[in-house]
């Protein structure tokens, strides 16, 4: 198999959303790939596309098709042939994909907790505060431990939100700590210990897929993977895959590796917060139903309304 030789006459094009995060990461995989290959400067060029995901800003993905507006432009460049690779953020990927793609390459996780914006923290909102936050984990998750507390869909980026609740639109949001370091604000906002929020599968992770059918890729991206990021976010996906969630139903993941064992923390929750069950199971890194055991475990506690909003 003979690795692709990339030039500024025969660049190596990545696929990224417009979206000031989404090209600081893909700026971010471009200068890894740069260095790992010691390319020059024009060898990498991303190819910036804007996504249905922004395109619609009035109502929760959820209402709308989900994970799949923000990667459903990058994969037709893909098979079009416009670009040969693309950028994600990994908690944006649909679980389960078509065959046609492969994620190859993850860089180094960054930080995986949320940040409350608006306020020092939780106990500062006052009664019947509202939170805007269009996922449906993060309400569930809010209204488990505050009750009184009023989610209302927020969309845009990060910016956009920010300034939605400077200008009192909203008590206070969460966004992810990951995302607003990699825009240069690491000060923004309190970081929820991962005990009071755990993440979304796959937060903090930047992942790189092509067509499955360019094998040379897949060889080339292996100089800028980090093995213990993608084993950890793989375990992460699989627990989702198991529990056979979509967009409406809340649950969280967070997995990290040690040598050749696994621990992995999962919680699923209901709409509302009020039946909640989290569990960690440790299993070896080679053990590819250690996921799937947690999240049966999950929910067999589980009342049949809120297993009802999974279907494994």
């Amino acid at each position: 198999m003979t690795v692709p030789e990339y030039t500024s006459h025969t660049p190596l094009r990545i696929g990224t959303r417009r979206s000031p995060l989404a090209l600081a990461q893909a700026e971010m995989a471009a200068a890894a790939i740069r260095q790992a290959h010691n390319l020059e400067e024009s060898a990498v060029i991303l190819v910036p596309m804007l996504s249905s995901g922004d395109k619609i800003q009035d109502r929760p993905l959820a209402e709308i098709g989900g994970k799949a507006l923000w990667t459903k432009e990058l994969e037709r460049a893909l098979i079009e042939d416009d670009i040969d690779i693309a950028v994600h953020s990994m908690k944006d990927v649909e679980t389960v994909r078509s065959p046609l793609f492969k994620l190859s390459a993850m860089l180094p996780r960054a930080d995986v907790r949320d940040r409350l914006i608006g306020v020092t923290n939780l106990d500062d909102l006052r009664p019947q505060a509202v939170i805007g936050t269009s996922s449906p984990r993060r309400a569930a998750q809010l209204k488990a431990m505050r009750p009184d507390l009023e989610t209302r869909p927020i969309r845009g980026n990060v910016a956009t939100r920010m300034a939605q609740v400077a200008a009192g639109e909203f008590d206070a949001t969460l966004l992810a700590a990951a995302g607003l370091d990699r825009l240069g604000q690491p000060d923004v906002g309190t970081s929820l210990p991962l005990e009071t929020m755990l993440p979304a599968a796959a937060q903090g992770a930047i992942g790189i897929d092509h067509l499955a059918s360019r094998d040379e890729l897949a060889v080339f991206l292996q100089a800028v993977n980090h093995p213990a990021t993608f084993t950890a976010v793989t375990a992460e996906r699989a627990f989702l895959e198991a529990l056979g969630g979509n967009c409406h139903s809340p649950v969280a993941a967070h997995a990290t590796c040690n040598a050749d064992t696994i621990t992995l923390r999962g919680e699923i929750l209901s709409e509302d917060g009020s039946e909640r069950h989290s569990g960690i199971l440790e299993f070896v890194s080679d053990d590819h139903e250690g996921p799937a055991r947690l999240a049966h475990a999950l929910l067999e506690k589980a009342g049949d309304r809120l297993r009802h909003l999974f279907a494994p």
